[in-house]
């Protein structure tokens, strides 16, 4: 199992919006509007690393109203 989160900055007014289609992607397994330098976190659980970065690139940066994202693997954990 690889894990990791994702940081995302969106679009004034879009964190509910991205956060229900967050909520679709079945990889994603948490997800939370935030305060600070970013308004969202989503946990990411693949089976591969390949599934990790594809999840990334392919069902979470190219969701509409996502400005921009910062990935964070986890190298080691339960």
């Amino acid at each position: 199992m690889h894990r990791g989160f994702v940081l995302l900055n969106c679009d004034l007014g879009a964190e509910e919006y991205i956060l229900e289609e967050l909520q679709q992607v079945d990889e994603i397994k948490n997800a939370y509007v935030t305060f600070g330098a970013y308004d969202i976190i989503a946990e990411i659980h693949a089976k591969t690393q390949e599934e990790f970065e594809k999840t990334v690139s392919m069902k979470v940066r190219q969701l509409s109203r996502v400005v921009s994202t910062m990935t964070l693997n986890v190298i080691k954990g339960e």
